[in-house]
């Protein structure tokens, strides 16, 4: 005879099952982009070979030129952080736009993940790879006679802003990738970004700059950034320049997630 009881209720476990199972994605999505770029060894060499080639050339080439106390390097090492970290994040363009070109995207929407979740994983990585590669610049400025002066609550804050702006300029990268219709395009309009490190304090003081040129420097977002690093690093006076570097970073984070978010649904077909 067949039981009429009726069956136990299912524990409450597959509620939980979308959660984890989007946390479980984008934490592959992270290596595999971490894989990506180890497999990428000219792109990682370049990211962080570049920045120090700078380094060395603006303190031991232009750097008794433009102060021969010989203390530039004071002054550059915190502009060579935020440039490092651009062109760390510009290859985040290049990664999202070739896998928007070859179509693994279009075999990630048969599985049942969270759109979102493979720009997380781009977006991850490269802010791991970026600390990485900072810690190595500031390492080869101490080599160089960089000598800050911060202690260890300075030396905590500076790494919390520079991570901001590594998050918040990758995923400005990202929605380039995103945008342009192909590896060589992104790469492209990412190079364009690049230049705001020269068009700000990070190399040489403002009002050393032509006038026509000074107010674009000024309120431009690296420079309140940089002076900001700088005055964590090295005592420099401020003023209101760290509040305007955190609402410069929240501001391009908000803008840059909101534009990749709409891109990624539009162009990956998801809703």
């Amino acid at each position: 005879m067949t039981s009429l009881t009726a069956a136990p209720a299912a524990p409450a476990l597959p509620a939980l099952r979308p959660r984890l199972r989007g946390a479980t994605a984008e934490m592959i999505f992270v290596g595999r982009s971490m894989r990506h770029s180890l497999r990428d060894g000219e792109s990682l060499l370049m990211a962080i070979m570049l920045p120090v080639m700078l380094m060395l050339m603006f303190t031991w080439v232009f750097g008794g030129a433009i102060d021969p106390s010989g203390a530039y390097v004071d002054y550059v090492v915190p502009g060579i952080i935020l440039t490092c970290a651009g062109f760390g994040a510009s290859s985040t363009a290049v990664y999202v736009a070739n896998d928007m070109r070859t179509g693994i995207i279009d075999r990630f929407r048969t599985m049942p993940l969270r759109a979102g979740a493979v720009l997380t994983g781009h977006v991850v990585a490269s802010l791991i790879r970026n600390l990485i590669a900072t810690s190595i610049v500031i390492g080869v400025g101490v080599l160089v006679g960089f000598r800050p002066t911060a202690d260890l609550g300075e030396w905590i804050a500076t790494g919390a802003l520079i991570a901001l702006y590594i998050l918040a300029i990758t995923y400005l990268f990202a929605a380039i990738g995103l945008a342009a219709g192909s590896p060589e395009g992104a790469n492209g309009y990412g190079f364009i970004l690049l230049f705001l490190p020269y068009l700000s304090s990070a190399f040489v003081p403002v009002a050393s700059m032509p006038e026509w040129l000074q107010p674009i420097a000024e309120y431009q977002p690296i420079t309140p950034i940089v002076e900001t690093i700088r005055a964590l690093l090295m005592g420099t006076p401020v003023d209101n320049e760290p509040v305007q570097a955190i609402i410069w970073c929240v501001v391009i984070l908000a803008v840059a997630t909101t534009w990749g978010a709409w891109l990624f649904r539009r162009k990956a077909g998801r809703r």
